[in-house]
């Protein structure tokens, strides 16, 4: 047994000097590196980077007498009294420069510490200058210094950190945090062997691998990282936390076991079975029971975070619900809203109320509400205006105690106070409008909202308005469309009204001056079976439901021509020229409504003794039907910017859709109409049209488009 204890304590020697050589090669490196920077950067780094190197070259100077000398002899001592110098020295210069001087009580224990490391330091020097064997009256002296400032550095790490500006930057905390738990740690050897009267050979020889531990810190100060503050996540600190409690639960094992094997009898079996019943009650209870889980997770986010929200990661979660949910019925972008505000607050399911006809808010929508709420329940009239005129976020429970200041009853309605699950109303509101109002179920841990509930409720009710609103104005944008839509149809069927009743009045009119004559009463009778046709159709395509599609098909040119000559016939005879055969390719009735809108505009613009000219020929592969007259002409600048626009027009009391839509039903046909006009000399529109005999080649005879 001595044999293996002998073997043991020379394995951890030959470990303790390999670590004391990587430690001494790690500050050696580093404090060359730090020496290698440049000083602007170092110096806007840090506020003393020359302190670091020292300190850096410092535990250099004490890991090279740890692998020289071994970690527990004298000469260590002494090296570590110039170490602790260095670090002590940096402490003071970063954490109180000359500009913010380190108060009373922290400068007297920097000064005591100093003067005892100063004395240890040029004592232990001059001792072991003078005989070889200084070490054995030196080393209790130098024990009892090594406590002493291990104890005062502990305290002036502490005073660094509660008074560190806010700018310092995180990685030297680091540094600091590196000198703590190297003081700890040889603090706690020299407590050991002042109880036990021993050295702690073990813990003294493991010196040098804490040592070798401060080395990244010193790095890390000098990188260009870390300049906000630092902080785990919670899901790291909450697994850290996990395993704390396992290491716990092993060190308990362990101290019982110790116990039961000094004690002795049937107690080690007895621990053993308590702790597996705790064990399993413990991971049982965490397991099934949402209502434990709850209160731990409140409980570590009370006790172990500065905020109860992990904002970042709450954010991401709450607007990914919002955007896109992850199942068929968070489609519903009303059924989202209630679900991600449920999940802020970790409430198990929610309502959604919508404004209604009145203005009442109504129960429209839930996410995982148990049964039990009234369908349709309401929030009346009146305390809609009251939660948007005050905007407050509503404690149900403070209600229902009725600790509510005076001047602040919300009027809320029986069934809402009446239901306990109800804990929080969340109006939602966008630009001071409440547009939906939710109401949060009670948490399986109950709790009373805080100032951090309320803020994050607050913001979180208006990122959900925003979303609302967009949805609300695609709705009324939808409906405007069909208005306009239907509006654009009316404007358009008006139009052929206003020209029916022109040609109407015309021939009533012509009635008064030509009713005995034969030719005319036949001419009259067939004008009004055209209209009559004409307004039949308008009927129809007045009807929001009526899409007329346009079929393209072989049209003959000629016949066309001719029954709109006929049918102008009471206002103006037309002068109709068609070259024989021609057949342009698209849909007949548009084609006949385009040379109905241009003839009747040529003859809006011409002198009652001028002739309308319709023209028709085959030109460059396309059907080319050209309305010519002799009016007044429009300027260039008129055609280019106002001819073809809706409700622009020349003519008294026109409506200025006749051109525009001549060529959306010419475009949708895959033609198109051109103007030559001039002030004083008429104008020239040209259609032009495929040839029917050019797509019957290319074998194209499906529908080209829509139109109203």
């Amino acid at each position: 047994m001595a044999r293996g204890r002998a073997l043991t304590v020379a394995t951890l020697g030959a470990l303790s000097q390999l670590l004391s050589a990587l430690a001494f090669a790690g500050f050696g490196g580093v404090a060359l590196w730090l020496l290698s920077r440049p000083r602007e950067r170092m110096a806007a780094l840090m506020p003393a980077p020359r302190w670091l190197v020292v300190a850096a070259i410092a535990s250099a100077v004490w890991c090279a007498v740890l692998y020289r000398f071994a970690p527990g002899s004298s000469q260590a001592m002494v090296a570590r009294s110039l170490r602790d110098l260095a670090m002590l020295g940096w402490l003071g210069a970063t954490f109180w420069p000359v500009r913010a001087p380190m108060p009373g009580p922290p400068r007297l224990i920097l000064r005591l510490l100093v003067t005892i490391c100063a004395i240890a330091l040029v004592g232990g020097i001059a001792a072991h200058m003078q005989s070889a064997a200084a070490g054995a009256w030196l080393s209790p002296a130098l024990d009892v210094s090594a406590m002493i400032v291990a104890i005062g550095g502990l305290l002036i790490v502490d005073g660094a950190a509660r008074g560190a500006s806010v700018g310092l930057r995180m990685p030297v905390m680091a540094v600091a945090g590196g000198f703590a738990m190297l003081w700890a740690y040889e603090l706690n050897v020299q407590l050991i062997g002042a109880l036990t009267g021993k050295p702690a050979s073990t813990l003294i020889l493991l010196i040098p691998a804490v040592a070798l531990m401060m080395v990244p810190t010193f790095v890390l100060a000098a990188m260009d990282v870390g300049r906000e503050r630092i902080r785990l996540s919670r899901s790291v600190a909450t697994r850290t936390l996990v395993l704390l409690g396992a290491a716990a639960y092993l060190i308990l094992i362990g101290l019982a076991g110790a116990v039961a094997r000094l004690v002795g009898g049937d107690y080690g079996e007895l621990a053993q079975g308590v702790f597996l019943i705790v064990a399993l009650g413990a991971g049982g209870l965490l397991l099934l029971s949402a209502r434990t889980r709850a209160w731990l997770a409140v409980m570590i986010s009370k006790h172990f975070f500065e905020h109860r929200y992990d904002y970042r990661a709450e954010w991401m979660r709450f607007t990914a619900t919002l955007a896109q949910g992850d199942g068929e019925d968070d489609r519903n972008l009303h059924r989202r809203v209630a679900k991600a505000l449920a999940e802020l607050t970790g409430s198990p399911g929610a309502l959604l109320l919508l404004p209604d006809a009145q203005g009442a808010f109504r129960v429209a929508e839930q996410w995982r509400w148990p049964v039990g709420v009234e369908e349709g329940a309401t929030l009346p009239l009146r305390s809609s205006f009251m939660l948007q005129e005050s905007r407050h976020i509503v404690d149900l429970d403070a209600e229902r105690r009725g600790a509510v200041p005076d001047g602040e009853e919300l009027a809320l309605p029986d069934w809402l106070l009446a239901d306990t699950r109800a804990w929080v109303v969340v109006p939602v509101l966008h630009f001071q409008r409440m547009i939906a109002v939710a109401v949060l179920h009670r948490p399986p841990v109950s709790r009373a909202l805080d100032w951090e509930d309320l803020d994050v409720l607050r913001i979180a009710g208006q990122q959900a308005a925003s979303y609302l609103a967009e949805s609300q104005s695609l709705e009324a944008l939808s409906e405007a469309k069909r208005f306009d839509e239907f509006n654009r149809r009316f404007a358009f069927i008006m139009h052929d009204i206003k020209n029916l009743a022109s040609q109407l009045s015309l021939l009533a009119r012509n009635a008064e001056r030509h009713a005995d004559k034969p030719e005319f009463r036949t001419d009259m009778i067939g004008t009004l079976k055209i209209s009559a046709g004409r307004l039949s159709d308008l009927l129809v395509r007045l009807s929001p439901r009526e899409r007329r599609a346009v079929e393209a098909g072989r049209t003959l040119v000629e016949p066309l021509l001719r029954d709109v000559a006929a049918e102008m016939r009471p206002r103006r005879a037309l002068f109709v020229g068609c070259q024989a055969g021609l057949a342009a390719w698209g849909d007949a009735a548009s084609i006949r409504q385009i040379v109905q809108h241009l003839v009747a505009n040529a003859i809006d613009a011409s002198p009652a003794d001028t002739p309308v000219q319709v023209v028709a020929v085959a030109e460059q592969g396309r059907a080319r039907i050209d309305v010519i007259d002799q009016g007044g002409g429009m300027t260039r600048a008129f055609i280019r910017d106002e001819l073809f626009k809706p409700f622009v027009s020349t003519k008294d009391g026109g409506f200025g859709l006749g051109a525009f839509e001549a060529l959306g039903l010419a475009r949708a046909m895959g033609g198109s109409i051109e103007v030559a006009s001039e002030p004083g000399k008429g104008s020239d529109f040209t259609l032009w049209l495929p040839l029917a005999d050019t797509r019957e080649d290319a074998g194209t005879g499906e529908p080209i488009g829509k139109v109203a």
